[in-house]
């Protein structure tokens, strides 16, 4: 007998304003499916997953819940403001008879301790706690908006895999192609009010979409004929009964009617690149170059030659160095040691991460024209900031929208239309792809395709950088970086393997310390244990057996499913009491273990 689906939403209609959104969307969710959603920047993807997870409502519609069901949803923007740690943060997200079990587990893979004050935290950190929030509990019906943003390759690759191993069904709205492509098996593409769903994953997509918008168009043609030729009938044709020419012209009204109301695929973006003069063959020389910050090394010895025309790609975990390494190769910083040589004429342009430049408080018309005005200087060339406005399909009606009101991907687009405008021989980006739509990204690649010039970037999207980068420069361990040809792929098939995440400094040491012989050095005489260390040796079997048990009445409490329901605050202080109980086991084995090689050696 076939399972009836968790989640259901049927012909659901809604407008914002004047302007209808939706016009009869569908969606259906079964037990362990995989669906991505897909469109363009605005098409609603988000919006129905608020739907679905019932944040919004419907003008109109069905919407059902399978009773029992749980949900989670993964926010673009999470709101970390009103905790005081990131643990606090993960446990506010235990509903019922949730079980917070995996959240020790989760927060470790994701780099995390649970202790982390959210004021401090960067995006990438943010985006961390709030899957681990998401993850958690495993619910019925796991919702994830656009969840690798922010975060780094090793992330990523780790995020993939432990979803492919959950049992919730997926409902995943995301940017990166590797992504959708191996965790999808539905794909449901949100287009001009209404959905459509292959019973596919996203790599067959891109070939569907192009078949239905042609059958879309021819189908529309033929309207259009018929159209003409009862047009043609009712000026030319002869009388016959009364009744039948009252159907034809009513019929015909609802052809008219059918044609007018045709909405056609949004337009896309003109994305071009002013060329500025050629710059000289060599456009930078890194000779045996290293930097560090205090014990930290983001480069040893490091020679690389960057010729014109070459497309660079830095790929690498957060924190390894990304953006020093490239305002080195670049010029904007110094190395500690070893020489870096400057190409001629070279005329940058750098579209960064973190969209500094751009003014929350302005409008978008202020700043297309910096500042005012209604023209935006191209080049040399001056254009209405309005048609300017349209080749980044942005509408008229957005120009005294603020920046702060405007989507993540509004924004990406606008920073490439604010430096677009400027001529430029290296075109620098770091981080392009984050919020950018599908759409938006193939026109960014055939940008970088056909730019004449050199191009060096920053990514951790493993599509974007297979399809664009000709070298690859990767991140190798603590200051070390070697150069690959081709993208990520080629340099995975090189290297054998992915790109790991950096080890803070503290983990290095703990594993080193780990991974180093414990032979204890030569000396002319055996050491002896001291009356302290013999009473600690005496001492350390008792307090290991005691905090032991300990461990063990806290799990046998946390294992209550209704603790948290009851009491989430002694929950949360159980959490924290068996962390702190396991940390305090392990240094005790330690402590015990070295005196007993102590005792051993006498």
């Amino acid at each position: 007998m076939a399972q009836p689906p968790l989640l259901t939403l049927q012909d659901i209609h809604l407008t914002f304003g004047s302007t209808p959104l939706f016009e009869g969307a569908e969606l259906s969710v079964m037990p362990r499916d995989r669906i991505c959603l897909v469109g363009r920047n605005g098409s609603g993807k988000s919006t129905l997953l608020k739907m679905a997870d019932r944040q919004i409502e419907a003008d109109k519609g069905d919407y059902f819940l399978k009773p029992g069901t749980t949900t989670r949803y993964l926010r673009q923007e999470p709101d970390l403001s009103q905790f005081k740690t990131v643990n606090e943060y993960v446990l506010s997200g235990l509903e019922g008879s949730d079980d917070g079990y995996r959240i020790p587990y989760l927060l470790d893979a994701l780099g995390l301790t649970g202790t982390e004050n959210p004021q401090a935290l960067s995006g990438g950190e943010i985006r961390r706690a709030a899957l681990v929030q998401a993850l958690a509990p495993e619910p019925d019906i796991l919702m994830l908006d656009e969840p690798t943003n922010h975060l780094d390759l090793p992330a990523i690759e780790w995020l993939e895999e432990e979803i492919s191993q959950m049992s919730s069904a997926l409902l995943l709205i995301s940017h990166d192609r590797r992504f959708l492509e191996k965790l999808s098996r539905k794909t449901i593409w949100v287009d001009r009010g209404i959905t459509h769903m292959m019973n596919k994953n996203f790599a067959y997509f891109e070939d569907w979409r192009d078949v239905f918008l042609q059958q879309e168009e021819l189908e529309h043609h033929k309207l259009k004929r018929q159209i003409h030729r009862e047009q043609h009938w009712v000026v030319h044709g002869v009388s016959g009964r009364r009744k039948r020419n009252v159907r034809r012209l009513k019929e015909l009204g609802v052809l008219r009617s059918q044609y007018k109301e045709h909405r056609s695929v949004q337009g896309t973006a003109t994305m071009t690149s002013l060329d500025a003069d050629s710059s000289g063959k060599k456009v930078a020389l890194l000779d045996n170059i290293s930097k560090s910050y205090g014990e930290r090394p983001i480069v040893k010895d490091l020679s690389l030659k960057l010729m014109r025309g070459e497309r660079l790609g830095i790929i690498g975990p957060n924190g390894a160095g990304k953006t020093t390494l490239l305002k080195m190769i670049t010029g904007e910083l110094a190395p500690d040691s070893g020489t870096i040589e400057m190409g001629t004429g070279l005329m940058p342009l750098i579209i960064d991460q973190k969209r500094e430049s751009l003014n929350p408080e302005w409008t978008l018309s202020e700043a297309m024209t910096e500042g005012g005005g209604d023209l935006v200087m191209v080049g040399d060339r001056s254009i209405h900031v309005m048609r300017y406005m349209k080749d980044f399909l942005f509408l008229p009606e957005q120009a005294r929208t603020p920046i702060h009101a405007l989507s993540g991907g509004e924004r990406g687009r606008l920073q490439l239309a604010r430096g677009l405008r400027r001529p430029s021989n290296l075109l620098i980006l770091d981080e392009p792809t984050n919020d950018l739509d599908l759409e938006t990204l193939d026109l960014l690649q055939e940008l970088i395709a056909d730019y004449t010039g050199t191009v060096i970037l920053i990514s951790h999207d493993r599509d974007f950088l297979d399809r664009t980068v000709t070298r690859s420069l990767a991140y190798e361990g603590p200051g070390q970086w070697q150069v690959y040809a081709g993208g990520y792929s080629d340099m995975v098939s090189q290297r054998g393997a992915g790109i790991k995440a950096r080890k803070t400094a503290e983990k290095a040491k703990e594993e080193k310390a780990k991974d180093t012989p414990t032979t204890p050095p030569p000396t002319t005489a055996k050491t002896k244990l001291s009356y302290k260390h013999k009473f600690r040796l005496g001492k350390l079997p008792e307090e290991i057996e005691t905090v032991q048990g300990e461990i063990a009445r806290l799990e046998t409490a946390l294992s209550d499913p209704d603790l948290f329901s009851k009491n989430p605050d002694k929950y949360g202080q159980y959490v924290k009491d068996l962390t702190a109980a396991q940390n305090a086991l392990a240094e005790k084995e330690d402590e015990w273990l070295t005196l007993e090689m102590l005792k051993e050696g006498q």
